[in-house]
């Protein structure tokens, strides 16, 4: 009754990769969360993770998978996400797919930042704060960011991005060309379930609304899917 009995596929946000350890091991916290997406993940020559990757990148903790015909991308915070002396998982990102979904199978991408007002907000000088009307420097990733994440996705077909970040509010919407989905924070209840078949993507957001498994459903999506 203590865990989950489906497999969970775990991706790492701001508050797991920004957090910094003591002076004499700045990056102790962020190690230990990468170590615990590796040995969920990474397979290797007598290990068995409890969850095995299709494709699993070392050097940013990148991995991929699929289910049938529907290719999976987890990235964390963001494909190319340099922070902290992180390496960016683009090259990896554009190997896999190329490698993947070269045959125009579906592709679901998750990542914590999304295109919502929240994650793109910039420095507003005049406020002094980070605000969607802000032109400085951008709080979380940048437009530059989002074009190169734009351009390694360019010529496949991804179907849907699933991103966190931003707790309280649910939002099914789209953005530059992609739809783009996010529940409401799992600490506050909040859940997406997807069913994906060969010809149609379902998508709602839900959350628990009380003590005895009552869930409320906020926002459906449906389309037609070719490929």
């Amino acid at each position: 009754p203590d865990r989950v009995h489906m497999p969970v596929y775990v991706g790492l946000g701001n508050h797991d990769l920004d957090q910094n350890g003591p002076p004499q091991h700045v990056d102790w916290y962020r190690r230990e969360m990468r170590d615990y997406v590796e040995i969920n993940h990474r397979a290797g020559v007598f290990f068995k993770p409890p969850v095995p990757a299709t494709s699993y990148d070392v050097d940013t903790d990148c991995y991929s998978w699929d289910w049938g015909g529907l290719h999976l991308v987890q990235t964390h915070r963001f494909a190319g996400d340099a922070g902290h002396g992180a390496v960016s998982s683009l090259p990896w990102l554009e190997r896999d797919l190329a490698t993947y979904a070269a045959d125009r199978r579906p592709v679901i991408l998750y990542q914590h930042y999304g295109w919502d007002v929240f994650s793109t907000e910039r420095w507003n000088a005049a406020k002094s704060t980070f605000d969607d009307d802000g032109t400085g420097p951008p709080h979380w990733w940048s437009e530059a960011d989002r074009q190169a994440l734009l351009a390694a996705l360019k010529g496949y077909n991804v179907v849907g991005i699933f991103h966190g970040h931003q707790h309280e509010t649910p939002m099914i919407y789209r953005r530059d060309g992609l739809d783009l989905f996010k529940p409401k924070a799992a600490y506050m209840g909040g859940f997406a379930l997807a069913r994906v078949t060969s010809d149609s993507m379902d998508v709602v957001l839900g959350e628990a609304t009380g003590d005895n498994g009552e869930v409320a459903f906020t926002n459906a999506f449906s389309k037609r899917l070719s490929f």
